[in-house]
């Protein structure tokens, strides 16, 4: 599953565009993290959409982007409103990641639900407070014809379908397999070894990694990665697979550097790069086996 590798002669347009949509008072880092980790994995242009009230922190933050400010509603979330100009800026983009740093649910599933009403082109990634609208629009994903990707751990998983999440540890592989043939998405369940499980079923599990990358701010990093990649053209399945590696791998460096425990999430990024550098893009990811 080689990535897709940008003409040298080639300008930032053709590496793509990503829309990260995210964000709070509370959590203005989440969207940070997830920006930075999105042009870590290589795509030329990144924009950030988030509420008014951080959006020149953000901005402040991460120089490399453009943030747009979007009204809010009285708890800080993103307002339903600001769906239409989201779309319209999707619909240039060639991914959109929602979800990092997101508070109340409700409202990010009406968000969701309106701005899916208008998407048709980018592939879409789903993360954090976003992964709840699921659990109750079972077809909410439908549209998008396998075009979408969502991350959720254990815990996540199992409010999606509607059981314990001392089930979904048990039987992981069966419904991971479930959620991605009924939602039409990419599953990437997160946990010790991560599974990536395509709509069909076609399923891989990644050994790579460690107990370092349960830490805050790690979820952001990976779903930025991956929306990086597929702004860049790689298939929904492929920038899942490469994201999930890369990040573990990423996680891997800094325990042999740091420590196991006490690395952060903000670290894994540089090391990104070097690793897609030295893998190449040109060969299967070693400790991804087809399940």
């Amino acid at each position: 599953m080689a990535l897709p590798q940008p003409d040298e002669e080639g300008d930032k347009e053709e590496r793509g565009r990503v829309l990260v949509v995210g964000g709070s008072a509370e959590m203005p880092g989440a969207l940070v993290l997830a920006g930075i980790a999105v042009l870590r994995a290589g795509a030329g242009k990144l924009q950030m959409a988030t509420v008014r009230s951080i959006a020149q922190h953000v901005a402040a933050a991460v120089p490399e982007g453009r943030v747009f400010a979007l009204p809010e509603t009285r708890v800080g979330a993103i307002a339903a409103s600001a769906a239409d100009a989201l779309v319209e800026r999707a619909e240039q983009a060639q991914s959109v990641l929602v979800g990092p740093g997101m508070v109340d649910e409700e409202a990010v599933t009406r968000l969701l639900k309106r701005m899916l009403n208008g998407l048709k082109t980018p592939t879409l990634v789903l993360d954090a407070a976003a992964l709840a609208s699921l659990a109750t629009e079972r077809e909410l994903l439908h549209a998008l014809r396998g075009r979408a990707v969502i991350t959720p751990h254990a815990g996540e998983m199992a409010s999606i379908c509607g059981l314990s999440k001392e089930r979904v540890e048990r039987d992981r592989l069966a419904l991971a397999r479930r959620a991605a043939r009924e939602l039409r998405a990419v599953v990437v369940l997160k946990g010790r070894e991560t599974l990536i499980v395509a709509p069909e079923g076609r399923a891989l599990r990644n050994r790579a990694g460690n107990v370092g990358l349960a830490t805050s701010g790690s979820g952001d990093t990976l779903s930025g990665v991956v929306a990086g990649l597929a702004a860049r053209g790689a298939t929904p399945f492929q920038a899942a697979a490469w994201g999930v590696y890369l990040h573990a791998r990423a996680g891997d460096r800094l325990a042999r550097r740091i420590g196991r425990l006490g690395f952060l999430a903000r670290e894994l990024l540089a090391e990104i790069p070097s690793l897609m550098s030295e893998l190449g893009g040109s060969r299967s990811a070693r400790s991804a086996h087809p399940v």
